[in-house]
C-alpha cells in the first residue's frame, strides 16, 4: 500500500517528538547527577569514615588525643616538626572538663553532641537501650545542666531516672578493664548507635577515627596487664587442724578488719579506700550467719596492687595483720606456694609493689585513683 504524503509528515513529526522527549530525559538525568555529585563532594561527608577514606578537599577536624605512656616511654607519636610545612591552624577552644569518674580522657572513648533545642533525658535513654546493653564495657551518659536560662551549668551523669531536658550531651565508652580491651565490633556498634541517636535528635556530632581508638584501647589494655598484680599470703592452722569461725571473727575485728556484704573482711584507709582483704581459704563465704559455725583450714590475705594508693604501706599493714592473725589463731604464715614466708620473699614483694606502682604513675595511671579503680575492675 502506498504511503501518502500526510502519513510521511505524521511519521516524521512523531520521530521528532520522540527524540525531543529522549533528549529532555537525558538533560534531566545529567542535571540531577550533577546536583548529587555537588552534594557528596562539598558536603560534610560520612562521620564514620577516617581520613584515608575522605575525598579531595576533606580535612580532619583538629583533635588532641589523650596522652598516655608506658613505663618504657611514650607511645609512638609523630615528630614535633612533622607538619612544619603546613600553615598554623587557629587554636580551638578547649572543651570543658567532664567528671573523670564517668568520662576519662585515658580510660574512655568520649563522644559529644549538641542539639538546637533541649531534648528529654528519657527519650535519649530509651534510644540507647537498643544497643548499650550489647556492649561488654561500661557506658556513661552525661548532660550539661542549663543554669538560669543559659548553657553554663555543670556536667552531670544521666541515668534512667533522670527526667531533665538538655542541649549538650556526652557519652563515654570505657576502653578496657580486667576482661580486656573493647573490640572493634563493639566500638562500631557504639559509634553507630550514637550517630543514629544524634541524627534522630538533629544534633551535630564529630566522630574520631575508629581505627585509632581501637589501637589506643589495645595499648591501654597491654599496659594495664603488665602492672596488674595481686599479692597473696595465707595463714593456715599450724598442726593441720581448723580455725573456729567464732574466734576468727573476734580476732579479725580486733585487728581493725570489717566483715562486708561480699563475704570478706576488709582493711580500709582513713578515706575509705581498700587496703587489702581477708577471705576464707576454702569456698565458703565469711558472712555474718555462716561464720558462727564455720571451721576453716586457713585464711587468704590479698593485696590488689593497682587499686591501692600506697602499695608499700598497704603491704606492710597486711603483713602485720597476717602475723597478728597467725599468733592469735595458732597458725603459721605462708606464701602463695604454701612455703613459710621468708624475709627475702617479704623484701621482694615490697620492692615489686613499689616498682609496679611507679610504672603506673609514669604511665599516667595513679595507683588507687578513680582512673585505676575503673580500669582494674
Amino acid at each position: 500500500m502506498a504511503i501518502s504524503e500526510l502519513q510521511i509528515v505524521l511519521i516524521g513529526a512523531g520521530a521528532v517528538a520522540v527524540a525531543m522527549v529522549w533528549g529532555y530525559n537525558v538533560w534531566q538525568e545529567r542535571k540531577h547527577r550533577k546536583s548529587a555529585e555537588n552534594i557528596f563532594t562539598d558536603g560534610p561527608g560520612d562521620a564514620l569514615l577516617g581520613s584515608e577514606d575522605r575525598g579531595p578537599g576533606m580535612q580532619d577536624a583538629e583533635r588532641q588525643e589523650p596522652h598516655f605512656s608506658d613505663a618504657a616511654g611514650d607511645f609512638d607519636e609523630p615528630p614535633a616538626d612533622a607538619n612544619a610545612a603546613e600553615p598554623a591552624s587557629p587554636e580551638r577552644e578547649p572543651l570543658p572538663e567532664l567528671p573523670v569518674e564517668c568520662a576519662d580522657s585515658v580510660a574512655d572513648c568520649v563522644l559529644r553532641f549538641a542539639t538546637a533545642e533541649p531534648i528529654p533525658a528519657p527519650a535519649v535513654w530509651a534510644m540507647q537501650n537498643a544497643w548499650a546493653a550489647e556492649l561488654s564495657k561500661p557506658v556513661h551518659w552525661l548532660a550539661k545542666r542549663i543554669a538560669d536560662g543559659d548553657a553554663d551549668g555543670a556536667w552531670q551523669q544521666v541515668d534512667d531516672h533522670d527526667a531533665g531536658r538538655y542541649r549538650e550531651w556526652a557519652v563515654a565508652l570505657q576502653l578496657a578493664d580486667r576482661r580486656g580491651a573493647v573490640s572493634d565490633g563493639e566500638l562500631a556498634r557504639f559509634f553507630d548507635g550514637v550517630q543514629q541517636l544524634a541524627q534522630q535528635a538533629a544534633a551535630t556530632l564529630e566522630l574520631p577515627s575508629r581505627g585509632e581508638i581501637v589501637i589506643r584501647a589495645g595499648k591501654l589494655d597491654e599496659f594495664c596487664a603488665a602492672v596488674d598484680i595481686q599479692f597473696v599470703l595465707h595463714v593456715v592452722e599450724a598442726t593441720g587442724g581448723v580455725f573456729a569461725g567464732t574466734k576468727l571473727r573476734g580476732v579479725a575485728e580486733a585487728a581493725g578488719l570489717v566483715l562486708e556484704a561480699d563475704g570478706v573482711f576488709r582493711a580500709r584507709n582513713a578515706g575509705g579506700g581498700e587496703l587489702f582483704t581477708v577471705a576464707n581459704l576454702g569456698a565458703e563465704r565469711l558472712d555474718a550467719d555462716s561464720i558462727k559455725s564455720l571451721a576453716t583450714h586457713g585464711l587468704t590475705l590479698s593485696l590488689d596492687v593497682p587499686r591501692v594508693t600506697d602499695g608499700e604501706l598497704a603491704f606492710d599493714r597486711m603483713l602485720a595483720t597476717a602475723r597478728q592473725l597467725a599468733v592469735a589463731l595458732g597458725g603459721v604464715l605462708v606464701d602463695a606456694q604454701r612455703a613459710p614466708l621468708a624475709d627475702a620473699m617479704i623484701d621482694a614483694i615490697r620492692d615489686r609493689t613499689a616498682e609496679l606502682q611507679q610504672r603506673m604513675r609514669d604511665g599516667g595511671i595513679a595507683p588507687g585513683s578513680i582512673r585505676a579503680l575503673r580500669l582494674f575492675s
